[in-house]
């Protein structure tokens, strides 16, 4: 069952857009979304997961000589976590990251 949201859309579909531009989108729909805690669960999640990797992938790349290549494999790695999140979103489900997913789910729904 899928419900609708402050902007209109169904629930899963916004829950793809919260990780569509990684961490950006996912504070923006934090902002918009004020009802809907699937979708704010989702918007906090990739807010705070993809500014840690982002983060990672950035200060990695400033190692010499093997820094590039270190990002590059961390940049894959966002990619696999980016799409994994966006079906997971799709099919209406929740799936909480060790830490930031209890801390996105505690903050939602209690």
């Amino acid at each position: 069952m899928t419900y609708k949201t402050s902007i209109g859309l169904n629930e899963n579909i916004v829950g793809i857009l919260c990780y569509l531009g990684f961490w950006m989108t996912g504070v923006l729909f934090l902002f918009i979304e004020k009802e809907n805690k699937f979708v704010r669960f989702h918007a906090i999640q990739s807010a705070m997961v993809f500014m840690i990797l982002t983060s990672i992938v950035f200060l990695v790349a400033w190692i010499p000589y093997v820094g590039w290549l270190l990002a590059d494999f961390g940049g894959f790695f966002s990619l696999f976590v980016w799409l994994s999140f966006m079906f997971i979103a799709w099919r209406g489900s929740k799936v909480k990251v060790p830490v930031i997913g209890k801390i996105a789910y505690n903050y939602v729904y209690k």
